[in-house]
């Protein structure tokens, strides 16, 4: 297993990704890594540690994508970037996955570019596994389209529930639509047409609309709805765990007799704290490519591209993209 990380994109710096990248080595003797990006500095990052270091291949890149450069011209005068270099080693078969912590819409862009789309599907998601009472489910798209034909969602549950069969081992996972009620006479013409193709779908266990207070706990291991509503769940969900983790606390730091009591809720906190981190699922996928590319939050910890890497390995092993291909014309097939 080989996974290309591109060392350069992102807020935090080189050094955050480097050495997320070298304790998930340590982590999988059988992992090797191509570090993409600055080799002087990848080189300096690097230093003495436990890593075999012949796992560790560094492939220099002399220009970086920036944050705010628009795709289309990252796509025109960015070939020698890092974040070009790492996907263009998934589509040379160099490496089997590619992580990135740079501009989301450049690395959809140069990703669509090189590695094309599967056949079958006409836009690609960003899917990511969100917390939930069950365990996790999987919320797609979160950005990547903002405008969705009924095509795009029906696609969408088709590839979500694909990989998140094969991620999760879930013989058919239960697929459900983000919408503004349970009942079947809520939504728009667009949710109402893709929820009944959805239910006469076979192949598909739809198990019908999810409201957005049920996302964590509803009984769909699959959640689709378009990039504009995905992306505002997804940084509403962000920022509200940030800001209970806040309160708990401010709670316990109130008085002499609060911060007593945090001391003996410690082991009960730390566990509640881990699980409201977002770096705990970091790690999106951009699903429909042929090819595993895994986008990891711009400002995130080592735990949180630690975590990227894992996702980046776990589709690998199970060959998500391959395996929707193979299986995406049985699924579809049912709407021609």
């Amino acid at each position: 297993m080989r996974i290309a990380i591109d060392v350069m994109g992102g807020d935090v710096g080189p050094e955050v990704i480097i050495a997320a990248a070298l304790r998930c080595a340590a982590d999988h003797p059988k992992l090797e890594l191509d570090l993409v990006g600055d080799r002087q500095l990848i080189e300096k990052e690097m230093g003495e540690g436990p890593v075999d270091l012949a796992r560790i291949s560094v492939c220099h890149a002399p220009q970086v994508v920036e944050m705010g450069e628009k795709p289309a011209l990252v796509l025109r005068h960015k070939r020698q970037s890092s974040m070009h270099f790492a996907i263009g080693k998934v589509k040379s078969a160099e490496a089997d996955a590619c992580v990135s912590s740079g501009n989301t819409g450049a690395l959809m862009a140069i990703g669509r570019h090189l590695l094309k789309t599967l056949a079958g599907i006409d836009r690609p998601a960003i899917i990511k596994a969100m917390p939930s009472t069950r365990g996790r489910c999987y919320l797609l798209d979160l950005g990547a389209n903002i405008n969705c034909e009924v095509e795009n969602l029906i696609q969408f549950a088709a590839m979500g529930s694909l990989m998140c069969g094969a991620v999760e081992n879930i013989d058919k996972p239960t697929v459900g639509l983000l919408n503004i009620g349970e009942e079947e006479i809520k939504g728009g013409e667009l949710i109402n047409v893709t929820a009944g193709l959805l239910r006469d779908n076979a192949f598909l266990n739809f198990i019908g609309f999810v409201e957005g207070d049920a996302i964590y706990q509803s009984g769909a291991d699959v959640i689709v709805c378009d990039g504009w509503v995905g992306n505002v769940a997804l940084k509403t969900s962000e920022g509200l765990a940030k800001f209970v983790a806040h309160l708990i606390q401010d709670a316990f730091e109130q008085n002499v007799a609060t911060r007593a009591a945090a001391l003996i809720a410690n082991p009960t906190l730390n566990k509640l704290r881990t699980k409201l981190k977002p770096e705990q699922y970091n790690g999106a996928t951009m699903l429909g490519l042929q090819g595993v590319v895994v986008k990891s939050h711009g400002n995130t910890t080592e735990a949180g591209f630690y975590n990227a890497i894992e996702v980046a390995i776990r589709e690998a092993e199970q060959d998500v993209p391959n395996l929707i291909a193979r299986r995406l014309d049985e699924v579809l097939d049912a709407y021609h």
